[in-house]
Formats: C-alpha cells, sequence, structure tokens
C-alpha cells in the first residue's frame, strides 16, 4: 500500500512539474524510475526465489 501511494505521489509531482514547466519531461523522468525501479525488485525478488529453490 505505502508503494501505491508513493506512486501515486511521484507522478503528482511530475504532473505539477509538467503544468510549471509546460514540457513532458517530468513525466519521462518519472516513467523511466518507476520503470527501473520494477525491474530492479522484479529481478531481486527472481535471485530470491532462485535462492530458495521456492517453486521448483
Amino acid at each position: 500500500m505505502a508503494f501505491t501511494i508513493g506512486i501515486m505521489e511521484m507522478f503528482t509531482i511530475a504532473k505539477a512539474l509538467a503544468a510549471s514547466q509546460t514540457t513532458m519531461l517530468p513525466y519521462l523522468f518519472a516513467g523511466i524510475f518507476y520503470y527501473v525501479f520494477n525491474f530492479v525488485v522484479a529481478f531481486l525478488m527472481e535471485t530470491i526465489e532462485k535462492k530458495m529453490n521456492y517453486y521448483s
């Protein structure tokens, strides 16, 4: 739940920055950050699952 609230807040800040700067770059950076963060978390979880041999 805290992650969802954090993501919503990040995109709300990006929306405010985009409105004040009249550019889409804050959305781009927020999207890139979101993608990289999710990729890292998925990679770490996959590594942990393999080490625990959970699904094998």
